[in-house]
């Protein structure tokens, strides 16, 4: 009996030691803030589950814009002025993004797949980022600053990043 009592109020002082601990690595300033930090262990994967079952539960499977030459051309303009900075242009990318954490995608340039940017993504997905923003990304909401119609503007726009634009396209969005 005496030893089942020991178990038990082991297990108890572990679950209040546990607390204090935590609070004492935040209180002296130890977890990795800065963004030169290596993360936590599983940080990402921790942050990724619930951001994608969340996006893939709430986006939208249709955009209500088509893509036509104006919505690209509109997307281009909503780009340079609100996404160029962190996430480059094409054969430009952003000079600050690399010091970024977790670093921000350059969206025309090719992945490791081959993949430009964010094109193979379904647009919803990418709408849903703009619109919502990205916790723990740098990523903010567009949703409060630019219309529901630019939102899917550039979204589109991003979705046929690795389709030859248009010259008006492409001056708007140039360096």
């Amino acid at each position: 009996m005496k030893h089942g009592v020991a178990v038990v109020g082991s297990f108890l002082g572990g679950l209040l030691v546990l607390p204090v601990f935590v609070a004492l690595y935040l209180a002296y300033g130890r977890p990795p803030v800065a963004t030169a930090d290596a993360p936590f262990p599983f940080e990402a994967r921790i942050v990724q589950l619930p951001l994608e079952a969340r996006i893939h539960r709430e986006m939208p499977s249709t955009a209500p814009v088509s893509v036509t030459p104006d919505t690209l051309a509109a997307g281009a303009q909503v780009y340079r002025n609100e996404c160029v900075a962190c996430h480059g242009a094409p054969g430009k990318p952003s000079s600050f993004a690399r010091t970024m954490f977790p670093e921000a995608p350059q969206l025309w340039a090719k992945h490791k797949s081959g993949v430009v940017g964010v094109s193979d993504d379904p647009v919803g997905e990418t709408y849903w980022k703009v619109r919502n923003g990205i916790r723990l990304s740098g990523m903010p909401a567009y949703g409060p600053v630019i219309s529901d119609t630019e939102i899917w503007q550039v979204s589109l726009l991003l979705s046929v990043a690795d389709k030859p634009l248009s010259t008006e396209v492409m001056t708007t969005l140039a360096p």
